[in-house]
């Protein structure tokens, strides 16, 4: 038996997704700029994907410009905003410190470039209030960017509130959404969002593919030069078979994404009380704001490499954090930033659910995980020294 527990690093494509994208590999492969006829029906397939996409998320078809992923978008938005604000003599930028890298790394790069950045501190529970950005934000701030959804411990921001202040302060708002987008309801117009960043494959669509909505009035600067597409702001052909499952994929989630975020929330709930239950253990982020599926516990005494290699042993598949950082040997920068200590950050372990997982799933994940913390406790000598009371428990 095999179970799959780590949809925030990427998810299965639906069937849906798979059937929308079979036509434009098959029959209707043309390339959207040619003016032939196989061209044009895949040029009316990608303006239908964009409708889709943007119907979605509240806004115009021409606001959406699609990308090669969350990443992509994240970089073409922060770009956008830093280009635009240094023609105004504005080069400050207000984040915080538990960014996906995507951004975090951008931000690292502006400020190279001469950019001043604050990085907003997140607390324990891992949120941002809207207070907070009020103060950060400067004459000179050109954006702020705080993600929708933490992609490691889950917590949700306010994003409208945020976003409020910042259009009352006549500042360029940007959400890293790619843990949000197919999860949460997003109206991009109501939650006052100028920028936004998703990914095909959070939502059961394929990889390789994602958008960035940008508010009308916005001049965006290009960060892939090329040819005319995307309406010049994003040279390469389109990936239109990857398109068309993004785009199906993201509309079957938002038809149903009442039903199913009540019944991973569900799973999430019996899930964290069974794991709280481990002696010496502890919920990363916030207890009620956070993504339905997102599970995010640290064990003190192990180390998160092992316990996740065991659980793969036991046919669980989960991470430890982010997985474009799953290589490193560093503690999650996400769990520092809400003040976990080194080792206890080490210990943690990510367990992310979709609507494909069960609760027959979710009683087994806790039977494992707990008998693989105690094998691994039983192991430790640092455990040893704990029990024995020559180091005081953190947790």
């Amino acid at each position: 038996m095999q179970i799959y527990a780590d949809n925030a690093a990427t998810t299965k494509m639906s069937q849906t997704a798979i059937d929308a994208m079979l036509p434009y590999m098959q029959s209707i492969y043309g390339n959207p700029s040619s003016l032939h006829s196989i061209g044009q029906e895949a040029a009316e397939a990608l303006m239908q994907a964009r409708e889709t996409v943007a119907r979605c998320l509240g806004c115009e078809a021409k606001e959406i410009y699609f990308t090669s992923g969350g990443s992509e978008a994240d970089n073409q938005a922060i770009m956008t905003a830093a280009i635009n604000g240094a023609k105004k003599d504005k080069k400050h930028i207000v984040s915080t410190a538990f960014e996906h890298h995507a951004v975090l790394h951008t931000l690292k790069k502006l400020e190279k470039q001469g950019y001043e950045i604050t990085l907003l501190d997140v607390g324990e529970k891992g949120l941002v209030t809207p207070r907070q950005v009020s103060e950060a934000i400067r004459p000179d701030t050109c954006l702020v960017t705080i993600m929708y959804a933490n992609n490691e411990i889950g917590s949700i921001q306010p994003i409208a509130e945020i976003g409020q202040v910042c259009k009352e302060k006549g500042v360029v708002f940007h959400t890293d959404a790619v843990q949000a987008v197919g999860h949460i309801k997003i109206d991009v117009k109501e939650q006052n969002i100028d920028m936004l960043s998703l990914a095909g494959h959070k939502f059961h669509g394929p990889k390789g593919v994602g958008a960035m909505y940008c508010r009308k009035g916005i001049v965006i600067s290009n960060i892939i030069e090329g040819g005319a597409q995307e309406r010049g702001k994003r040279g390469g052909t389109e990936n239109i078979p990857a398109i068309m499952g993004m785009a199906a994929a993201l509309s079957e989630a938002c038809e149903n994404l009442e039903a199913n975020s009540a019944r991973i929330a569900k799973m999430r709930d019996k899930l964290i009380a069974g794991l709280t239950k481990i002696p010496h253990s502890i919920l990363n982020g916030d207890e009620k704001m956070r993504l339905a599926g997102n599970v995010n516990m640290c064990f003190e005494g192990i180390e998160g490499e092992s316990l996740l290699l065991m659980l793969d042993m036991h046919g669980i598949c989960a991470s430890s954090g982010s997985a474009c950082t799953s290589g490193s040997l560093d503690p999650s920068h996400v769990l520092l930033a809400i003040g976990r200590p080194h080792e206890i950050a080490h210990g943690s372990l990510r367990l992310s659910l979709s609507e494909y997982n069960t609760e027959e799933e979710v009683e087994v994940i806790i039977e494992k995980v707990s008998e693989v913390v105690e094998y691994l406790r039983n192991m430790s000598p640092v455990w040893r020294d704990l029990k024995e009371g020559r180091r005081n428990h953190v947790i």
